[in-house]
């Protein structure tokens, strides 16, 4: 392999930070699993540009692929109430409650942040994950996330006052509520999920890189969250703070709900990229084959089931649809498969499938909820066009990584796409906060958005920009899988 030069530490945590900041900061408009898909994904090309830019494509694409499913396993948590014993009015000047708080959001944005660093440490690592096996690891994960949810999340009666000895959502032993409405919790769950895929990283694939970036996730994510909390707990505990000289001109208009996202994004972003920085040699040197266990059809009838079922869960109001979106890990073994073993279906991911729901809730907000864009022209310029965009770039990427494109090709491309895709729609959703207008509560998120995407722009356009790295007809082309002995069926999908 082509030695590459790495990125200092600096440039690296700069750069992953600009783009987990702007990506989490925008999941913010989107909420749930898939908007923090998206999030993953920017921080996914990222990472891939810095640290694996001498690798294929396929390789690539399966990196940032798997970014984005994992940071999807946490927004099954909730967390508003968890922030609301930090700042809640009624909970003003109680020490107690504000350190109970932080130290949910610290628990709760480990595991979020730890899943993700495990997987994208899974594809960037050497080691060939396979399909079968991968779904099979999930079913464990899957049953050991309901032990840990008897274990640590329940009992939960709240008519009989009966909740889990941690809990970290509002009660009655913090204030008295007429309109208490106490949430179940899941981090208990994903907790003993994350520790048996550490465990197995561990143990049975002694897969090092992984390890050490679900550790590095973990802590990146549980120091972003309760950090940025921290920002938005002194301007609710001392506003006074912020209306003194400069600050004074700004805090009307700042919207720190999203500063707290922004910030949580910023490390989880550049935790990630630094614990990479760490791996650097690794990362460059390994180099797991690019084999393609699945046959285009069968990626292809992957793509459309996964498409069919996250819209139904997302704007249909099927009620039996709910556990989809309600528990992250049995909605990412589907796009697991695909992602492990197919040679499209990664680069789908990536780009369109990510791309699909966040296009919807802009349109549905814009066109079906509020009339500032006419149906029509919302459907064309809010859906057609984003997703047909995302979709076309991620057919040529696939095709061009079949024909031995580098990845720090594949990843300067995605980059710029998903950058400028996500910060247009989520512009489009602020509805132009433009500074020379009237300003609003999104002007601040929307100078500090345009900041992030010139900035990785900027290190799309810069980082390894080598005729070495640009051209790959000297590569081997991907082989295809093949119908018949040695093919998909009998390849051994399940080693």
């Amino acid at each position: 392999m082509t030695d590459v030069r790495q990125p200092g530490l600096l440039v690296s945590v700069l750069l992953g930070a600009a783009a987990g900041a702007l990506g989490w900061g925008i999941r913010g408009q989107y909420g749930h699993e898939t908007g923090a898909m998206l999030a993953g994904a920017l921080v996914g090309f990222t990472l891939v540009l810095l640290y694996c830019a001498a690798g294929t494509s396929l390789r690539a694409a399966r990196a940032v692929a798997l970014c984005a499913v994992g940071v999807s396993f946490g927004g099954s948590m909730t967390y508003g109430q968890t922030i609301g014993l930090t700042q809640d009015p009624a909970l003003i000047g109680q020490a107690s409650a504000l350190c109970w708080g932080l130290w949910g959001l610290f628990l709760k944005g480990g595991i979020w942040i730890g899943l993700a660093g495990a997987l994208v440490g899974m594809g960037l690592g050497g080691q060939r994950y396979r399909p079968g096996a991968m779904l099979l690891v999930m079913l464990s994960l899957t049953l050991l996330m309901a032990v840990g949810l008897w274990w640590l999340n329940r009992p939960f009666d709240p008519a009989a006052h009966r909740l889990p000895r941690l809990y970290f959502s509002d009660d009655w032993s913090w204030q008295v509520r007429s309109d208490w409405r106490p949430r179940p919790e899941c981090w208990g769950g994903l907790l003993l999920a994350w520790l048996g895929l550490v465990a197995y990283l561990q143990f049975v694939r002694r897969d090092w890189i992984a390890r050490n970036m679900a550790l590095a996730g973990f802590l990146a994510g549980g120091i972003g969250f309760a950090g940025g909390q921290c920002i938005q707990a002194l301007h609710a505990w001392h506003p006074a703070v912020f209306q003194v000289g400069v600050l004074a001109r700004w805090e009307p208009f700042v919207n720190w709900w999203n500063i707290m996202e922004i910030t949580f994004g910023a490390f989880f972003g550049g935790g990630l990229a630094a614990g990479c920085w760490f791996h650097r040699r690794t990362i460059a040197a390994d180099a797991p084959a690019d084999e393609a266990e699945l046959t285009a059809a069968h990626e292809a009838g992957l793509a459309a089931l996964y498409a069919v079922l996250i819209l139904a869960a997302e704007f249909s109001d099927w009620p039996s649809l709910e556990w989809i979106l309600e528990f992250g890990l049995v909605l990412g073994m589907l796009p697991l498969v695909g992602i492990l073993g197919g040679r499209y279906f990664p680069y789908w991911f990536a780009l369109p499938l990510v791309a699909l729901p966040i296009a919807g809730k802009t349109l549905r907000d814009l066109s079906y909820r509020h009339d500032d864009v006419p149906l029509l022209i919302g459907w064309i310029i809010l859906a057609v066009v984003p997703v047909g965009t995302a979709a076309a770039a991620s057919w040529w990427l696939a095709w061009r990584g079949g024909r031995g494109q580098r990845a720090a090709d594949f990843a300067r491309v995605g980059l710029l796409v998903a950058t400028w895709l996500y910060f247009g729609l989520n512009w489009a959703f602020f509805r132009g906060p433009w500074p020379w207008q009237k300003w609003t509560g999104r002007t601040p998120s929307g100078l500090i958005f345009t900041v992030c995407a010139v900035v990785l722009t900027l290190g799309a356009w810069r980082l390894h920009r080598h005729p070495q790295h640009e051209r790959g007809e000297h590569l081997e082309p991907i082989p295809k899988p093949r119908d018949g002995p040695g093919g998909p069926s009998h390849n051994g999908m399940f080693a």
